[in-house]
């Protein structure tokens, strides 16, 4: 059965990823105790990376670059952020210890929605947010395997994702 839109997929795969100009490096794996498992055509996954496995069988190998563009985009200036250090108190006290680069704050923008934002500096009373998804401007590198193609049940294509044992147990 070839890969097609209402299909459930599983893949194993590598995920690497480099920004232009630098090394390849290790981002994610998904092997067979817990491949990716999908609704092709379902729109949850980068569309560059499902049409690159449309048409592919079980046992099918693959191994694909996307570009940034067509991934998570270029980085983008304006998701960089100077926000008052103020806005990070809680009970009145900034813990510096979140504060600290690299780090990862959950935030919400001006109509209540979740971004994650990474600290990248932190300067007398302002701190830099970046906004931007972390892979964003980094080219990825798949090569992985098809494990599995089956048809889509009603439920599925309903709910416009696969399901996978347990999933809506309550």
């Amino acid at each position: 059965m070839k890969i097609e839109n209402n299909k459930v997929v599983s893949v194993t795969y590598m995920l690497e990823s480099n920004p232009q100009g630098q090394e390849k490096s290790h981002v994610e794996t998904a092997d067979a105790s817990r491949p990716l498992t999908f609704l092709f055509g379902g729109g949850g996954l980068i569309p560059a990376f499902e049409s690159n496995l449309f048409g592919k069988v079980k046992g099918d190998q693959f191994s694909f670059s996307i570009d940034a563009v067509d991934a998570y985009g270029e980085v983008e200036a304006e998701a960089l952020v100077d926000l008052p250090v103020d806005i990070f108190k809680v009970d009145g006290v900034i813990d510096m210890s979140m504060l600290q680069t690299g780090n990862v704050i959950p935030m919400s923008d001006r109509d209540g929605n979740r971004l994650d934002g990474r600290v990248v500096s932190v300067s007398g009373e302002t701190v830099k947010m970046d906004f931007n998804h972390p892979l964003a401007g980094h080219q990825l590198h798949f090569s992985g395997e098809v494990i599995e193609v089956r048809e889509a049940t009603e439920e599925e294509i309903a709910h416009g994702h696969a399901h996978t044992p347990g999933m809506h147990e309550h």
